[in-house]
């Protein structure tokens, strides 16, 4: 199959650049995956198309203040440093900005000495290994000194850095959010709680290999990123009693899909797991876990599009995205959801 078969004009006008003042008052698009049937609503709807006993399963990842800016310890030099994900200790790999500064070896200092790096290696993609030094808690140190990292494709400075969180957000470790989630509140969860709607989480730590183009012309020639994922028992018991029983899963963005179908098996089981996928879910896989998908709407070309194209066609998707295009939904990380029904 082709990667230009999930092309679509999208004006740059559509891609939201900031978040709506509520959550979930953004437009929802649902999708009848085996119609192609399209309704229009709003995100607090969404607790009228799932049904009690049914289990939503949510993606509970927060995301790092993973943007480091400072200065080389000698020259004073400008640098930044783009935390990807942790080696073991306080060893890093990391991007970085001015790569030609950034040699092993060369070290740099953030916030008045508080955090201090040395680069040990470079990598063949031209990432970094760097290894961090500190006095305290790590967490609070780069609280204090780093800065959210928002995708390449919002341009505008986020005022309230937790506009980029999920209300839900817990384990820290991604370099971007799961961005299905975002459009959640905590009131919208209590009452989908008490309509008998079961919430469970998964973790995947969302890593920067989200945004990377497919740059091959075919997509089972492209190399899939890797991220690490966990689920507990507990939401493991609950999943497996679901499905036991007849009700629906449904998942909470790309990366709880992921997450789930790296973990199940062939008859839709999950158990208690961590480790590091790099699943790659396109036109003709058979999703084994989940039934249903809420999603936002995806860049051209990309994995994501294409993982959404498996669960209700190629055809009906793309055909809903020319429809968002149309009625003017907002794409991307801020913007609009669309539900997999």
């Amino acid at each position: 199959m082709n990667v230009s078969d999930f092309n679509f004009n999208l004006p740059e006008g559509l891609i939201a650049q900031h978040p709506l003042e509520k959550r979930d008052e953004s437009r929802l698009m649902v999708l009848d995956k085996k119609t192609g049937e399209i309704q229009h609503e709003k995100f607090y709807d969404i607790i009228d198309y799932l049904k009690t006993g049914d289990t939503l399963v949510l993606n509970n990842t927060r995301v790092m203040p993973a943007r480091l800016i400072g200065q080389k310890e000698i020259t004073g030099g400008k640098i930044e440093f783009l935390l990807l994900k942790k080696i073991e200790g306080d060893t890093w790999e990391a991007l970085a900005k001015p790569g030609r500064s950034a040699k092993v070896g060369k070290k740099f200092t953030f916030g008045d000495g508080k955090l201090k790096a040395e680069v040990i290696e470079v990598l063949e993609n031209g990432n970094r290994i760097i290894e961090l030094y500190y006095e305290g808690i790590f967490e609070q140190v780069l609280d204090e000194l780093g800065e959210m990292p928002l995708p390449p494709y919002i341009h505008e400075r986020l005022e309230e850095q937790e506009r980029y969180q999920t209300v839900y957000s817990k384990e820290k470790g991604s370099a971007a959010a799961p961005t299905a989630g975002l459009h959640f509140t905590k009131e919208l969860m209590d009452k989908i709680e008490a309509k008998g709607i079961n919430i469970v989480y998964v973790t995947l730590h969302v890593g920067l290999g989200t945004f990377r183009p497919v740059k091959v012309a075919i997509i089972e020639d492209h190399d899939m990123h890797s991220e690490f994922y966990m689920l507990s028992q507990d939401s493991a018991d609950i999943i497996n009693e679901t499905k036991k029983r007849g009700n629906k899963i449904i998942s909470v963005g790309t990366t709880s899909t992921r997450t789930l179908e790296t973990i199940g098996d062939e008859n839709g089981i999950v158990r208690e797991q961590s480790g590091w996928t790099n699943i790659f879910i396109y036109p003709g896989y058979k999703f084994k876990v989940i039934d249903k998908l809420i999603t936002n709407f995806h860049l051209p070309e990309s994995t994501l599009i294409m993982l959404v194209s498996t669960l209700a066609t190629r055809e009906y998707v793309m055909h809903a995205y020319d429809e968002a295009v149309k009625e003017k939904y907002r794409f991307f990380s801020f913007g609009d959801a669309m539900f997999i029904k």
